[in-house]
């Protein structure tokens, strides 16, 4: 289980995101405030989530910034929901309801969250790796 994932089961609420922001503080890592509140994905879902992604994104360093942010907004859960902000899915669309654009299976399909995501990094950031700088250097994207 990664340090992120930990937080992100750990803090529920704001005042123990807190704390879990000074560890990772002493560990040299960079926490976004509210991070996505859902169950902890299968490994089966999550691994079929990369694995779509892997095929959608051929450039392995455009695949590596993208899995990088969606590794921090979800923690590739499809069903991850920012319980303060409503964001939802793979790469915490707000509204959620923008995901629609991409198709009408967006609530649940990793495949349609993703061409959603990569929709939104190419057209805002340039690209994943645009997107990937902009989340380093702000916490969020």
């Amino acid at each position: 289980m990664s340090f992120s994932t930990r937080i992100r089961l750990i803090a529920t609420p704001k005042k123990a995101l807190t704390g879990a922001a000074v560890a990772a503080a002493t560990a040299g890592m960079v926490v976004a405030a509210g991070p996505a509140q859902a169950a902890t994905p299968t490994v089966a879902s999550s691994a079929s989530a990369k694995t779509i992604a892997q095929k959608m994104i051929h450039d392995d360093a455009q695949y590596k910034a993208f899995s990088k942010i969606v590794e921090h907004e979800s923690g590739w859960d499809v069903d991850a929901t920012n319980s303060s902000s409503g964001a939802y899915g793979l790469v915490q669309a707000l509204p959620a309801s923008k995901m629609s654009s991409a198709g009408s299976d967006w609530k649940t399909s990793a495949k349609t969250q993703i061409k959603w995501g990569l929709d939104y990094m190419n057209d805002r950031y340039g690209s994943p790796v645009g997107a990937w700088n902009f989340w380093q250097a702000n916490g969020w994207y």
